[in-house]
């Protein structure tokens, strides 16, 4: 949805809807946004939700001067942001939303902030409305590494877990600061080698993983003979406040492209029904399957990531083949057009005569995006 006005530098958006693109955008731009309207339809609970009003006091936190307005029922904000500081930052996520949702605006900030960021975040580490912090550190942090080059300060550790809803989990999340990112072309998206998975259970029998873990590889060996997945049994404080498990499967093919998809048990207060391991299992090595079908460079869930990256890569051509884009990233691209004014060029490849065989076509329809970036500088670094 593009911005309702624009006054001077400020742009003006109405909704709740993607909110954190929005936000993120602000911080890398230095553009104010103000947001309208969020909500203001809804009689019984207007407004900013906790885990929203969270996340704008954690980007407070890793930008030094930003200034945040809020009108009294919370239905309007306008965010004035300073510049990224970054830094040691201790913060309690909201447990409405999985840690992944303030990791997501950590992972895009970091390389372009003064200090490299040293984060200690507590919540929820496996939730279904967020990406798990398994599924960053296969899919997200591969994808960083690519533009970065250097890994070397990069890292996202599970100290304890804490699944929903009330979490108890901690990580820490390191990145490195860039002056710039470098121009990428990465087309060839290789063929899967290898699947790793985590399999995590927290306060309920070890059996749960035990059989979540048999129902995956059931699903996975008739396709490739290298599965392995790995239980990760918590007990006492290292298994957070709730009891629940989940599982993680990360697709990893011979150019280093990482796929992942995950899922985690019913709480309480989602499902009368109790989940059955072999179902969440099954449910998530398809959920694998189909993310590979879609192809490309990058999971579908960090498609914007990559855009994001092109973007404020050197003034050189970028060029990323994705699979289908999903409806966020498409908005994700309209934003970077408004915050940027940078646009992209999308194409569907023609599939080459290696990958037809038989007259069938490897994998869904590609997207190759392409761009020249803005030369995006990393100018809180040379701030002093």
């Amino acid at each position: 949805m593009p911005p309702v006005a624009q006054e001077g530098n400020c742009l003006i958006y109405r909704g709740s809807n993607f909110l954190k693109q929005r936000l993120i955008l602000s911080c890398l731009s230095g553009k104010p946004v103000k947001i309208t309207q969020i909500r203001s339809e809804d009689e019984t609970a207007p407004g900013l939700r906790e885990y929203e009003i969270s996340l704008i006091r954690l980007l407070d936190k890793i930008t030094n001067g930003t200034k945040i307005e809020l009108n009294p029922a919370g239905t309007s904000v306008m965010f004035s942001p300073g510049l990224l500081h970054g830094g040691p930052i201790h913060h309690d996520c909201c447990v409405q939303r999985g840690i992944g949702y303030y990791l997501d605006a950590l992972i895009a900030l970091g390389p372009f902030c003064k200090n490299p960021l040293q984060c200690n975040l507590r919540g929820v580490t496996n939730s279904k409305d967020s990406p798990s912090v398994d599924h960053i550190k296969g899919a997200a942090l591969t994808l960083l590494k690519r533009f970065l080059l250097v890994d070397e300060g990069l890292e996202l550790k599970v100290i304890r877990r804490g699944v929903a809803p009330l979490g108890g989990g901690e990580i820490v999340f390191r990145c490195p600061v860039r002056k710039s990112l470098r121009a990428i072309q990465f087309q060839a998206q290789g063929m899967v080698k290898r699947i790793r998975g985590t399999v995590y259970a927290c306060k309920v029998s070890p059996a749960m993983a035990n059989r979540t873990v048999e129902a995956a590889k059931g699903c996975m060996l008739k396709f490739l003979p290298d599965v392995y997945i790995y239980t990760d049994q918590n007990k006492g404080k290292m298994s957070g406040n709730s009891p629940g498990f989940g599982i993680c499967l990360i697709a990893e093919t011979t150019d280093g492209v990482c796929f992942a998809a995950d899922g985690c048990s019913n709480t309480r207060e989602e499902s009368d029904t109790p989940s059955i391991p072999e179902d969440l299992g099954q449910e998530v090595a398809m959920r694998l399957l189909d993310e590979i079908y879609r192809g490309g460079c990058v999971d579908s869930s960090y498609q914007w990531l990559a855009a994001l990256y092109m973007a404020l890569g050197q003034k050189h051509v970028s060029k990323f083949l994705t699979g289908a884009l999903s409806t966020y990233t498409v908005h994700f691209l309209q934003h970077l057009r408004d915050f940027f004014s940078i646009t992209f060029k999308l194409e569907n490849p023609e599939a080459e005569d290696d990958d037809v065989e038989d007259g069938d076509v490897r994998g869904a329809q590609k997207v190759l995006m392409a761009c020249v970036g803005i030369g995006y500088t990393n100018i809180n670094k040379r701030v002093n």
